[in-house]
């Protein structure tokens, strides 16, 4: 939303008396500047850039079998980690194309996250140590005028991050370093196939297309296809923006008959310069297992306190009925293998838990100044984390407790 501010009448004509008072050699120099200025070539669309993301999330319990129930990303107790190596390609999309136009992105990660992002299918033969490669996105998309419509038709193929959740994969877009239970068992990570987006209306985004299942890239663990899609509301000038998503399909190995249904809508309000409200919610469920349902809320409140702080909290309640969707992977390769269906070589302090799970999460985002160039910033996000189950399970620390408390804290360097 532009302000405008309306001029007094003595304000416009001391500048009028400015400009003819300017001398010839003055309005000269303005001139030049000007048509400088309309002549420099617009930047360029195509973009590297990557980031290096490191931390250790400490457990005051140092449970035995060193595992942070209730997270993945964050998973390993009192154990510095890699997150991630990012590089990424870009050619982005011109926001004001009238015709036609195309655009790219190829992401290439390394670190400890890999065991959680990798898709059926790809680098199979990299899985087993904590540390590995994995290719996160490599899509092309092109973008089409459609009469009718507010912006046309963008068709993207390939392999992308899914549409759903206010977590992504991507830390630089995240509040905190630890991940929601939603973001790890409610919702996907990435997908293969087409994906559609029409602007039909200032106001309204169509999502639909057709993708190979949940977290799949050159082979499926079944032989079905899933259907990929929602909707994306904007109001108030960008401040008030809601996205409601699903995807549904078969998910199972060798099942391509039972659906699994995974839904989410979020909606952020940004009330101020300062202060944003996001609210996360989700639905899940499988035909396979009956009461395999899941589904849970997060609430964020951000608050800018200057140029380089800003202050969060997350609360968050999310239940698996049957424990069919939140669990605790202990070797490095347990959660692809499972998606893959390949169970012969499980670590036996893999578990799935059922129950109602309950997390409260407080943090900060400190940027550092005076980053040196290549680099274009540093963040430091500090955390302390309350996990505890509302009923009678024991999931944590070594599956004896029935709460936990961690303590983490990432670096995020870009470039």
């Amino acid at each position: 939303m532009k302000l405008r501010i309306p001029l007094a009448p003595t304000f416009v004509s001391a500048m009028a008396v400015g400009l003819l008072t300017l001398s010839p050699a003055r309005a000269g120099v303005e001139a030049n500047e000007k048509v400088i200025k309309q002549t420099e070539a617009p930047a360029s669309r195509f973009k590297i850039y990557g980031w290096l993301e490191g931390g250790v999330t400490f457990n005051p319990d140092d449970p035995r079998d060193h595992q942070n129930f209730g997270h993945l990303f964050t998973d390993r107790s009192n154990e510095p980690l890699l997150n991630q190596a990012v590089i990424t390609a870009e050619r982005t999309l011109d926001p004001n194309a009238s015709g036609f136009d195309w655009g790219f992105k190829g992401q290439f990660l390394y670190g400890t996250d890999a065991r959680y992002t990798h898709s059926v299918g790809w680098l199979q033969n990299t899985q087993h140590e904590i540390y590995q490669p994995d290719l996160i996105e490599a899509w092309i998309v092109v973008h089409s005028p459609v009469p009718g419509t507010a912006g046309g038709i963008d068709v993207k193929a390939g392999k992308f991050v899914t549409l759903e959740g206010a977590e992504t994969i991507d830390p630089r877009s995240n509040v905190f370093y630890s991940h929601s239970y939603i973001f790890n068992y409610g919702i996907p990570l990435t997908h293969t196939g087409v994906l559609a987006t029409v602007h039909l209306y200032k106001w309204l985004d169509v999502y639909g297309g057709i993708t190979r299942g949940v977290n799949t890239f050159t082979t499926d663990n079944n032989g079905s296809a899933a259907f990929h899609g929602g909707l994306g509301f904007n109001f108030l000038d960008g401040k008030l923006t809601a996205l409601a998503t699903t995807h549904i399909g078969p998910e199972n190995p060798h099942n391509n008959h039972d659906l699994r249904y995974l839904n989410d809508l979020t909606v952020t309000w940004h009330a101020n310069d300062k202060l944003t409200a996001i609210l996360d919610s989700c639905y899940s469920e499988d035909e396979s297992v009956s009461g395999a349902r899941a589904y849970g809320a997060a609430g964020y409140l951000t608050y800018v306190i200057n140029d380089w702080l800003t202050v969060g909290i997350r609360e968050e309640v999310f239940r698996d009925e049957k424990g069919f969707f939140t669990g605790s992977f202990a070797d490095n390769d347990d959660f692809i293998d499972i998606q893959r269906g390949k169970f012969n070589h499980i670590d036996p302090h893999t578990f799935f838990q059922q129950g109602t799970f309950n997390e409260v999460t407080v943090g900060a985002t400190i940027k550092v100044p005076g980053i040196p160039k290549p680099f274009t910033g540093l963040s430091l996000r500090p955390e302390v984390r309350y996990d505890a189950t509302l009923t009678n399970d024991r999931p944590f620390n070594d599956q004896s407790e029935r709460n936990q408390v961690t303590i983490g804290l990432d670096a995020l360097l870009t470039f």
